[in-house]
């Protein structure tokens, strides 16, 4: 269970964030060349890893809660927590999510991106560019007195105007030197609704979108979450902060 509180971050600690949201990015920047046809979910792991070690941080999804890898890798169908896997070969066409959240001196860099590989006919490059742009305005949204509803509400309205859908059974997170707290932050909602906005609040804004319906079914291995259709499913990630006048994106290299 999360934590019901939600915590106010000191700036020394958003600090601390900071580090470690830069180091995330830089880390999915070092993996971005290695998405290619012919590359297995397994060598991306390692290479994150072996890459997360040399630069004094750890990986935080390893053992978390028993998941056994390093990063998580969700291709086409996988909304989230897809499992690195040796026999997992990207072809081209496909698109891959990596998750990734390195710990740095004890607090965590939370974000994920939406690779394509090689080539993907433009349907495909539609729901990428539209999950990110949902990222976008979700994080747009976040600023003191704002309410919660307001991200869901906005990431909604734009998913749904292109025919997508939004996932609901995983949601966005607060995020300190604990992987997950309070409070959820749901892509989807009703602006107004939902707790309100205060400076020093981090949280991640995740939005998991969908090519048909949002309904989702959890794989036998306890953590791949697929749609339930076998459509697409894309997403992006950052981790924020509420400041005095607005919000800053710690997950920037």
């Amino acid at each position: 269970m999360k934590p019901e509180t939600i915590v106010i971050l000191s700036q020394r600690e958003i600090a601390k964030m900071r580090r470690a949201g830069s180091l995330a990015a830089q880390l999915l920047q070092h993996l971005e060349p290695l998405v290619q046809p012919g590359v297995s979910t397994l060598e991306l792991n390692d290479e994150a890893e072996r890459w997360t070690k040399a630069h004094n941080a750890k990986s935080a999804p390893l053992g978390y809660k028993g998941f056994p890898k390093s990063i998580c890798t969700s291709v086409n169908e996988v909304i989230c927590h897809g499992i690195p896997n040796a026999k997992q070969i990207l072809k081209d066409g496909d698109i891959i999510n990596i998750d990734v959240t390195p710990i740095v001196d004890g607090y965590h860099g939370d974000t994920s991106k939406t690779f394509i590989v090689g080539n993907a006919p433009p349907k495909v490059q539609k729901l990428v560019e539209v999950t990110e742009k949902c990222l976008y305005l979700g994080i747009a949204e976040v600023k003191p007195g704002a309410k919660i509803g307001d991200i869901g509400a906005a990431i909604q309205e734009y998913a749904e105007s292109f025919g997508f859908s939004v996932v609901r059974e995983f949601v966005g997170h607060g995020i300190s030197n604990v992987f997950h707290t309070a409070p959820d932050i749901p892509h989807f909602g009703v602006r107004g609704k939902g707790k309100k906005l205060r400076p020093g609040m981090v949280f991640t804004i995740e939005p998991m979108i969908n090519e048909g319906t949002h309904e989702s079914k959890m794989l036998a291995d306890g953590w791949t979450a697929v749609t339930r259709d076998r459509k697409l499913s894309a997403q992006f990630e950052h981790t924020v902060a509420v400041t005095e006048d607005g919000v800053e994106i710690l997950t920037l290299p």
